[in-house]
């Protein structure tokens, strides 16, 4: 090799181009549900931890231009995750109005506001469960190639759903409904085969069903199962066959009940879940995501405000005053809980309520931790890269004043966020 050429392999090498950053933490949970560790020093390199060493270990140890971040004082663990969101938009009066006045370049903008609403709260990955698909996935790309800041998104786009049914377009005038009508609505069992192969050619890393009606479609349909054991079936089928996990919105029992034996990933919501929901969620090993804030949510909004419909009042009060207990029941039948907000119809970037109401509903901050985690890194097959601060594993990083193993309320101030090993919140 010549004198050039070596000089120009030296140039490049990894040890020259590495990016190292050194964490001095005072308390780390490594693992969720573990116990956390005192005085750790963390090594990340290139995005992704590199090492994990005891005591406060000097950052030119690891490199000559390692930059210190000293969070000596401070609790450090992994970047939360939301499994449920919604971020092109928050529930308000104004909904009708922005979807007719609003151009696509218009709610991709305030996507992106959200997204970073949401990362600054310390949720580091999100699923959007329901979004205008072309907007979406350009977020979602966006975020992954550092054009804008946000949190590592996992998109379903539009939902497949059924005429008429939740996740369909409503309450507008018929030729608004025709034109907003999401080429993912289907009927028949073959009709929503092709729905779901359309969504996957688009772009969607995960399908979301709507196997019961919904809170917020302004008709009165209720909240039963609304998409047939047959409709399912077939979602569930093709997309596993295409890689695809996927989502089911149910209240209904008998909707939960229909997604889960047909081998659905997880239940969102899952407000009326029952005995045979809870033996079919321990048998397939499907998760349950709660979404606990936005029956708060609805609920609040019903009473306090005059701009819901009928029908979505009454809904709301129902549904989302029973959410709790039908919770507490599933946590306590040890049911796979993964952390979801469906944020969107709470506010962004207060994510963390929901940690506060799992709380009072008596899940243990350990338990929330690991359903924020682990128990999310798993749900999108992602747990070799996300939901630990283990060595190779990406360096997404939060820190608190305090343990939220001993206040859950510290998650509602997070000082500290790190994506990628990029530094993106310091107080």
């Amino acid at each position: 090799m010549t004198t050039i050429a070596l000089l120009v392999s030296a140039a490049l090498s990894p040890s020259v181009l590495a990016d190292t950053s050194v964490i001095h933490a005072g308390e780390l949970l490594v693992v969720a549900g573990e116990a956390p560790l005192k005085k750790q020093t963390l090594v990340i390199t290139d995005g992704k931890i590199s090492a994990l060493k005891s005591g406060f270990v000097a950052a030119s140890n690891f490199a000559n231009d390692a930059q210190l971040i000293d969070l000596s004082s401070s609790f450090v663990m992994p970047g939360l995750m939301d499994m449920h969101v919604h971020l092109q938009g928050e529930l308000g009066p104004n909904n009708d109005s922005e979807m007719v006045n609003m151009s696509d370049a218009d709610t991709l903008m305030k996507s992106a506001y959200f997204a970073k609403k949401t990362l600054m709260a310390g949720f580091t990955t999100v699923r959007d469960l329901g979004s205008s698909a072309e907007q979406s996935y350009a977020l979602r790309d966006g975020i992954k190639r550092g054009w804008v800041e946000g949190p590592t998104i996992v998109a379903a786009g539009s939902s497949v759903a059924v005429t008429g049914g939740h996740g369909d377009v409503d309450g507008m005038a018929p030729d608004l409904m025709e034109l907003h009508t999401a080429k993912t609505v289907c009927d028949g069992p073959y009709d929503c085969r092709r729905a779901t192969r359309r969504a996957i050619k688009f772009g969607a890393d995960v399908i979301k069903i709507t196997s019961t009606g919904g809170v917020l479609s302004d008709t009165d349909t209720g909240t039963g199962q609304q998409m047939a054991d047959d409709e399912i079936k077939e979602v569930v089928d093709t997309a596993h066959s295409l890689g695809r996990k996927v989502a089911s919105h149910a209240h209904a029992a008998a909707g939960i009940n229909a997604a889960l034996r047909a081998g659905v990933d997880s239940i969102e919501h899952g407000s009326y879940a029952n005995e045979e929901s809870i033996k079919l969620f321990k048998k397939g090993g499907a998760y349950l995501v709660p979404t606990l804030m936005a029956g708060d949510t609805v609920v609040n909004l019903a009473k306090t405000t005059n701009f819901m419909s009928p029908e979505i009042k009454a809904k709301a009060i129902r549904v989302g005053g029973d959410m709790i207990e039908n919770f507490k029941r599933s946590y306590k039948a040890d049911v796979k809980i993964a952390y979801g907000t469906d944020s969107g119809v709470s506010k962004h970037g207060t994510n963390a309520r929901e940690a506060e109401l799992m709380f009072e509903a008596g899940m243990t901050p350990q338990d929330i931790l690991v359903s924020a985690t682990l128990h999310a890194a798993d749900l999108i097959g992602k747990s070799k890269s996300l939901g630990t601060l283990e060595v190779g594993k990406v360096a997404d990083i939060i820190a608190t004043d305090a343990s939220p193993l001993n206040d859950i309320k510290e998650l509602l101030d997070v000082d500290f966020v790190m994506k990628s090993g990029k530094v993106v919140k310091q107080q």
